[in-house]
């Protein structure tokens, strides 16, 4: 199954919701940041995240960017998506080996710990709007529901899920957000509350076959779902050689002459897809000249 968004609308617009399958986009982060399964599960649930919610914003050129930061020993995760969705998104540290929690399932709450998620959604105005809870259980998906209750005031349920094969590699990934509108009646919160109950986890559903369609189908049982839209999603990097230029160009140049006072090549490193970049002392020499000042 390819990786992909569904939007849908159900009990007549009072409900919206999103669901995806990402598998293969989650396995190409774990491939890019050589991450252990518990950072792979961690870091694949927010890009699940961000990618359906890269799909609410509304610009085209619209960003959006998920950070957790907390005390645990991954130190954070950072998710950037756009509309289209294209996510990307890397560990502070891909490497943590973790036990099992206490119901034998990998411990991103242990991995993540205590600390703050903040949404920040950059739509072309003059500042971005930056939202920031406190991390309720380091699981994601119970974080990203209590950010929308709290900062958005939307009520929201947030499904998210990574299963990992043997071999450590991704055998299935994706997640659901169903959200309230302002006049949806109370039967129909009730209706909802009961189909939460009823469902398997999103791994389950997704390893049981089911596309994010069905998945929608089975949440919003008795409601009337319609899906109203359906979009690829892929991990995407949009650094280039130009864009690092660039990068280098902005730390001035006393910074730059530092670099090519040391005689040798430099590595830069992307953050978001792991690819290196190098510059050789003549094309330092460029960039200072290109630096002016």
């Amino acid at each position: 199954m390819n990786d992909h968004i569904v939007r849908a609308t159900a009990a007549d617009t009072g409900i919206r919701a999103f669901a995806c399958t990402t598998k293969n986009l989650v396995e190409k982060a774990r491939q890019a940041h050589n991450t252990s399964p518990v950072v792979t599960a961690a870091l694949g649930r927010l890009l699940s995240a961000g990618a359906m919610m890269g799909s609410m914003l509304k610009g085209e050129k619209d960003l959006l960017t998920l950070q957790m930061k907390g005390d645990g020993p991954v130190k954070g995760l950072v998710v950037t998506a756009d509309p289209r969705g294209c996510v990307k998104g890397y560990a502070h540290v891909p490497d943590v080996i973790l036990p099992a929690n206490a119901v034998g399932k990998l411990d991103v709450g242990g991995a993540v710990g205590k600390g703050y998620l903040s949404v920040i959604k950059d739509m072309g105005l003059k500042e971005p709007y930056v939202g920031q809870t406190e991390l309720q259980t380091g699981e994601i998906a119970e974080d990203l529901t209590y950010y929308f209750a709290v900062s958005e005031q939307i009520p929201s349920c947030v499904g998210l899920g990574v299963l990992m094969e043997r071999d450590n590699t991704v055998r299935q990934a994706g997640g659901f957000i169903v959200q309230l509108m302002p006049f949806t009646e109370e039967s129909i919160i009730l209706r909802l509350e009961e189909n939460l109950k009823k469902i398997p986890s999103v791994t389950a559903m997704l390893d049981g076959g089911d596309s994010p369609e069905r998945m929608l189908e089975r949440v919003l049982e008795g409601l009337e779902p319609k899906v109203t839209d359906t979009l690829p999603c892929r991990f995407q990097c949009n650094c280039d050689k130009t864009r690092v230029e660039r990068a280098l160009i902005s730390l001035g140049r006393k910074e730059l002459q530092d670099m090519i006072d040391e005689g040798r090549e430099i590595e830069v490193n992307c953050h978001f897809c792991a690819r290196d970049y190098l510059f050789t002392v003549e094309e330092l020499q460029k960039l200072y000249q290109r630096a002016g000042g």
